[in-house]
């Protein structure tokens, strides 16, 4: 006996002791139901134990981990907007008509300082004027005919004799000249000569070109224009209001006798 183990399960008083056990049923009734009872009968025990304990344990501890669960869930708190709404009624509506909006400035028109015209001394000779045509007979013979005659036909007849026309010459021996020279003449142009408004306001200028005739006489007659300028037909008008007004100039003579004599005027509009 003394060869057996001693612990607590094996002890030859314990009953389950799993030598005793053996010895007892070595080769006879090991069938039986008291030798599997006893067989296992530590193995169950221990494992009733183990069983027992850890329910006891955990109903000591569950407590514990409920309260624990508890304190580790943190309370979120949510602001809330408590701010008191005012719910007194909106006040009325204005239905008066609000006042009209100030009238915009009155537009300012671009004006350009007047600057009496210029007349410029030298006379433009850029976009000559047609010349001057003369006269031709027709004829049976061609020949030179004298310059300022007039010519009588021989024949005589019972028609109407038309009168013929005066010629008018562009070059004489003797040019037409304004009173006092041509340097009275542009004094009396600046005098008289005034910018058109509409032209000046709208920054219109140029150079007028004019025509006239200075018959025998001396007087200015056929006054019209050569060329204006573009957009401004009152500085047309206001040339040839400024040439009709010229008093009588000194007719121009060709081969010593009073001829009419067509003359060119460029007058220039100036703004400065």
């Amino acid at each position: 006996m003394a060869q057996h183990d001693s612990t607590l399960f094996n002890k030859w008083d314990n009953v389950v002791s799993s030598v005793r056990n053996e010895i007892v049923f070595e080769s006879r009734n090991k069938e039986y139901g008291a030798y599997q009872i006893r067989r296992e009968y530590n193995r169950v025990l221990v494992l009733a134990l183990l069983s027992t304990c850890t329910a006891i344990l955990l109903i000591a501890i569950t407590p514990k981990i409920i309260e624990l669960i508890k304190n580790t869930s943190q309370e979120v708190v949510v602001p809330v907007d408590i701010t008191p709404v005012d719910l007194t009624a909106p006040p009325p509506i204005d239905e008066t008509e609000p006042p009209p909006p100030p009238p915009p400035p009155p537009p300012v028109m671009e004006t350009v300082k007047f600057t009496p015209p210029v007349v410029v001394d030298e006379e433009v000779v850029d976009d000559p004027p047609p010349p001057q045509e003369t006269e031709v007979q027709v004829s049976t013979v061609t020949q030179e005919g004298t310059d300022g005659d007039i010519i009588i036909p021989d024949e005589k007849g019972t028609g109407v004799v038309e009168a013929v026309a005066e010629e008018v010459f562009t070059v004489v021996e003797q040019m037409p000249e304004f009173p006092g020279g041509m340097a009275e003449m542009y004094k009396f142009i600046n005098k008289n000569m005034q910018y058109p408004q509409i032209e000046k306001e709208n920054g219109i200028s140029g150079t007028v070109y004019v025509t006239f005739v200075v018959d025998k006489a001396g007087n200015i007659n056929d006054v019209k224009t050569l060329r204006g300028v573009a957009g401004g037909p009152n500085l047309e008008k206001e040339a040839l209001r400024v040439v009709k007004m010229m008093p009588p100039w000194k007719s121009g003579k060709q081969n010593g006798r009073e001829v009419s004599v067509q003359f060119n005027l460029p007058i220039k509009f100036v703004l400065k």
